[in-house]
């Protein structure tokens, strides 16, 4: 596999302009756990304010992550024709737009249609920025970019409800989607400002229907590729439902106030960071698909073992030990499994960045209507489904993916 970059920057990996691409796009990468992050702390008291159930709270998670799909496969395609920028900075003006619009929603049902909107903004981001690292890198060089935007966009899981958790002292909810809106303004500013074009005029797609549809195709029956992207996607069905669910289970179930839920949620957003900085070291002297394995793997013994502590009963400690293990696993999956699924499809990078963010918010978005199913007395129905999906992932993975020299 080559580890050469296929321009400039990826060979000065290390320069001031990479490090910028690397706050940019991390920044970019970071829309969902931001969006989604900073305010599950709220969700009990937005249940009270809007005078709406828990299972129509969540669907606003719901919506935000069917968004996200839908909305990567219109900007991936787009910025493959028209070139990264310009998609790039009408997503950036949507979501900020739609963050304001959420912080006013007067209805749970407005917010759920506000987050919508949100999300197709978001989604345009985050689908362009792993298509500009994939202009700008290939080989191990792109698995190494991809393990540093883990460093950036990995605190955002650690500072997203730590922040949620401070405007809640300070406002109500709704300022937790001005922080939002303040955070797309100011990457809008920064895109425009200092983020050139990665895609030259010459290697672009002409955006027809047909053309996109069957270059979508080509992805689908790589077997390969769909194997990485479904993996990816299956252990996200069981990060969302700790997502959706972890704060009814923490709070209303373990008793934990919305400041130590912060905490908790923040220390397994630091073992995101950390797994991902392990990876970026390591890859190069031991092969992404043997990262990825262990990731997985992880991944389902993680589930597996909340799944037995509430079972049991256990202790909050005992739960919280396998939760750890689970999401971390996340910085070892998700930087291997994108390099791998994005390797061999050069010339379509914005619609393979597309399906694999589909794949990722399709089925995990699958996650927050079965855990809603199972109530929120207990942390049993977050388990079940959390082990469930982290163990069929493995499955998956072992099952699609062919082995490369």
């Amino acid at each position: 596999m080559s580890t050469t970059a296929v321009t400039a920057p990826a060979k000065t990996r290390r320069t001031p302009g990479t490090l910028r691409y690397a706050l940019i796009l991390g920044g970019l990468s970071a829309f969902a756990p931001l969006s989604i992050d900073m305010y599950l702390p709220a969700l009990p008291r937005m249940a009270d304010d809007l005078r709406s159930s828990a299972p129509t709270l969540q669907l606003t998670l719901t919506a935000f992550i069917i968004g996200l799909a839908l909305g990567q496969l219109i900007a991936g395609p787009l910025s493959d024709s028209l070139g990264r920028r310009r998609p790039l900075l009408a997503g950036l003006v949507l979501y900020a737009v739609a963050s304001v619009l959420c912080a006013v929603s007067p209805t749970a049902e407005l917010l759920v249609v506000g987050r919508s909107v949100q999300a197709l903004g978001a989604a345009a981001g985050m689908v362009i920025a792993r298509a500009c690292v994939r202009d700008l890198f290939a080989g191990t060089a792109m698995t190494k970019f991809f393990s540093m935007l883990m460093l950036v966009s990995g605190l955002a899981p650690i500072l997203a409800p730590v922040i949620g958790g401070q405007v809640l002292r300070l406002t109500s909810w709704r300022g937790v989607f001005v922080v939002l809106a303040v955070f797309g303004a100011v990457l809008l500013v920064a895109a425009a400002l200092a983020m050139p074009e990665t895609l030259p005029a010459e290697r672009r797609r002409p955006a027809r229907i047909g053309s996109t549809l069957r270059g979508y195709g080509v992805l689908l029956r790589d077997r390969s590729f769909v194997g990485y992207a479904l993996s990816a996607g299956l252990m996200f069905a069981g990060l969302f439902a700790y997502i959706s669910a972890s704060s009814f289970v923490l709070q209303d179930v373990y008793g934990l106030s919305p400041q130590e839920y912060s905490l908790v949620f923040g220390a397994n957003g630091l073992g995101i960071v950390i797994a991902g900085q392990v990876n970026g070291r390591i890859v190069g002297r031991v092969r992404e698909r043997t990262l990825l394995t262990v990731g997985l793997s992880a991944s389902a013994v993680g589930g597996v073992g909340v799944l037995a502590a509430a079972l049991a009963g256990l202790p909050l400690g005992v739960l919280l030990a396998p939760l750890l293990v689970m999401v971390s696993s996340i910085g070892l999956v998700m930087p291997n499994a994108s390099s791998l699924a994005l390797a061999e499809h050069p010339h379509n990078a914005g619609a393979a960045s597309a399906l694999l963010g589909v794949m990722q918010f399709v089925v995990g978005g699958l996650a927050t209507p079965l855990v809603s199913i199972g109530g929120e007395a207990s942390a049993v129905p977050m388990g079940v489904v959390m082990a469930a999906f982290a163990v069929v992932a493995l499955v998956v993975f072992g099952t699609l993916t062919r082995r490369r020299t």
